[in-house]
């Protein structure tokens, strides 16, 4: 077997310094090609993470927005190079999350955004020769616009529109019509409103009225639903206050029961609910008493009146004989030094027995007070009627252990093997403790019941999801994904294609040629045997040749002429 030598190829390889261009210069077609797509590759995956990266945070500036607002702050946005998108239908205007407070004063110094509610900025722009009609027009939109800018500061409130019905006061009507007003309101989806905030609501527009009473507002919701009600409606419906009242009052009494009872029989091991009949009737009674008549001593002067009246005397009367005698005047008295006074004496010396007499009178009214007692009771609302409770006290099956003796710290019922159950004597222990509890009234008709049953163990067991499956970590694999991508492909193309580049492909001497270059591996041979590589004699003559035609080219080309003449000679 006769081996084969290959003739050795000297293969031009770049020197480890050489440029780029040299090295690219000494590829061959196919590992150009790979090459340039590499890196073209490798440039649009760096692309790709750069703008994934540099990508800015958009944040929400405003939200709701009508065409009118959002076409003026577009322009706007425009006009001060700032970077805006929209969300779905429009409705908001999003910009970089660096730039939305600035942008936001900015365009608050312009007076955007307007809004589609106005208020009474409408009797700033008053017209010269407005009439009464139309002012009074404008003060009521004005109003409006403010009680709707107010209920639309509600956290729940999407819109609202407020009508009111303001009319005309005139002095000559006996009886003026009272305003009234009503509100339709637009919730958030998922939100709804109690029937405090609507009471809210309602006091807010009737006191923002003159003479406007709560009960003329009325409030509805955009199904059409009416949320507010008249004290007379809200009498004969049921009213939710009430309803969460009475559930309050049952949970209340159901945590009481488990706060007495889990110390005893353990935690998870008493279920206990409670029944409430409320009186929420509002009843009020007025009694009038009467005590009877007391002694005049006991019993309270309320009033007393006493008249007494006295006159002058009265002149005496005339006496004697009608005559001269009789109409002579009296004759001039004389009293005595000592002794008594002498009667007086008539005219005609006879004694006068008619003294005048003085006229008096007194009258004495007496007024006593009259027991009365006036007693006015309104009962309280919320009062319990009756009440029910129902307790289960848990009686797990505890398996038997001859190891485990009897301790003092044992539950109640605790036996050393079989069932756990509660003698008589401890149930009725619990049973008391429970009535206790909630405040058990044989008159008013409560009932309360404690059984011990075994509890039936529903719970299903808790299923734990394998890691990949777990939300959280998808979504971090969503949001890892793409930049984690990127940056394997970029290196993968990096280690494959662009660092051979970079560092030049070196051949030994003495490779061989393979039908395509680079295509098939080098094949095992023997070595060639050692040749020599100065040149010849007719390489130095070819070589000398090249330089006189360098040199002399008219000489080389008289003796080419002469070469081809003498040939065809």
């Amino acid at each position: 077997m006769s081996a084969v030598a290959e003739a050795p190829v000297s293969v031009i390889t770049p020197a480890p310094g050489s440029s780029l261009q040299q090295r690219w210069t000494a590829m061959g077609r196919g590992q150009r090609l790979v090459t340039g797509g590499g890196l073209a590759l490798l440039f649009v995956a760096l692309a790709a993470a750069a703008m994934f990266y540099r990508q800015p945070d958009y944040r929400l500036l405003f939200s709701n927005l009508g065409d009118k607002d959002g076409g003026a702050i577009v322009a706007q946005l425009t006009q001060m190079n700032v970077p805006y998108r929209y969300t779905e239908g429009g409705g908001a205007i999003l910009v970089p999350a660096e730039r939305v407070h600035d942008v936001r004063l900015k365009l608050a110094t312009q007076g955007l955004p307007k809004g589609s509610v106005t208020g009474f900025e409408l009797m700033e722009s008053s017209k010269f020769g407005i009439t009464q009609f139309q002012e009074r027009l404008n003060f009521q939109r004005g109003l409006e616009g403010e009680l709707t800018r107010s209920i639309q500061a509600l956290a729940a409130v999407q819109s609202a529109r407020v009508h009111l019905a303001l009319p005309n006061q005139n002095g000559f009507f006996r009886e003026q019509q009272k305003p009234s007003a009503s509100v339709l309101l637009s919730l958030y989806p998922g939100r709804v409103l109690d029937r405090t905030q609507i009471a809210g609501i309602v006091h807010l527009v009737a006191s923002s009225v003159p003479e406007m009473q709560p009960t003329a507002v009325s409030v509805v919701d955009d199904s059409g639903k009416l949320l507010s009600r008249s004290p007379e409606e809200s009498a004969q419906g049921v009213d939710l206050q009430q309803l969460a009242y009475t559930q309050q009052v049952e949970q209340q009494y159901v945590r009481r029961i488990l706060d007495i009872l889990e110390p005893v029989v353990g935690k998870n091991n008493v279920r206990a609910q409670v029944s409430a009949v409320m009186d929420f009737s509002q009843t009020e009674s007025t009694s009038e008493q009467h005590t009877p008549n007391q002694t005049p001593d006991s019993s309270a002067v309320r009033s007393q009146q006493v008249v007494e009246s006295s006159g002058e005397p009265r002149p005496p009367l005339p006496t004697g004989v009608p005559g001269a005698t009789s109409n002579q005047p009296p004759a001039a008295a004389t009293a005595p030094v000592n002794g008594a006074n002498p009667a007086p004496q008539a005219a005609d010396g006879q004694q006068n027995t008619g003294a005048a007499r003085a006229a008096s009178k007194r009258e004495s009214i007496t007024n006593y007070e009259v027991d009365k007692t006036v007693r006015v009771t309104r009962a309280s609302t919320g009062n319990i009627k009756r009440l029910t409770a129902a307790v289960v006290i848990n009686v797990p099956a505890v398996p038997a252990s001859p190891e485990a003796p009897a301790t003092a710290n044992a539950a109640p019922g605790a036996e050393a093997g079989g069932a756990r159950s509660f003698t008589a004597e401890q149930q009725d222990q619990l049973l008391t403790l429970v009535r206790e509890t909630v405040g058990y009234s044989a008159e008013r008709g409560d009932s309360v019941n404690l059984v011990s049953a075994p509890f039936v163990n529903t719970e299903e067991p808790e299923v734990v999801l394998p890691l990949w499956q777990q939300p959280e970590v998808r979504e971090m694999a969503r949001s890892l994904g793409l930049p984690l991508g990127l940056g394997l492909f970029a290196a993968i193309v990096f280690i494959a294609l662009v660092r051979p580049l970079l560092k030049g492909r070196k051949t030994e001497p003495g490779a061989q040629l393979s039908a395509i270059e680079g295509d098939e591996p080098e094949r095992p041979a023997l070595p060639a045997p050692a040749v020599d590589l100065s040149p010849t004699q007719e390489q130095v003559r070819l070589e000398q040749a090249r330089q006189l035609a360098k040199q002399n080219p008219i000489a080389v080309a008289n003796i080419v002429k002469t070469w081809i003449n003498g040939e065809n000679s």
